[in-house]
């Protein structure tokens, strides 16, 4: 048998919580949390539009309002590519 202090098995960390991952993923990029909470704010107003839709379908309310949370999300993505590529190229001091 293996004594103590000559461990065979590996130790892992402890994975982290979903509220610690959020903030680590804000503070590297901050266009995650902008681009979760447009799209849960499409979703909201969709839904609140939802009741005095008139004569539109269920079916092309649903997906206008499908594109309008895809849209928000990729263009939140879209800038924090052009943020990150801001800050590692042009922002970045000469060496």
């Amino acid at each position: 048998m293996a004594s103590s202090s000559d461990d065979v098995l590996p130790t892992y960390d402890l994975p982290a919580s979903q509220s610690s991952k959020l903030v680590r993923k804000a503070k590297e990029s901050p266009f995650v949390p902008v681009g979760i909470a447009g799209c849960l704010a499409v979703v909201a107003f969709g839904l609140y539009k939802l009741r005095h839709r008139g004569d539109t379908k269920m079916s092309v309310h649903l997906i206008h309002m499908r594109v309008g949370a895809q849209g928000f999300v990729v263009g939140a993505m879209t800038c924090g590519v052009l943020y990150s590529m801001y800050r590692e190229y042009l922002a970045k001091p000469k060496e």
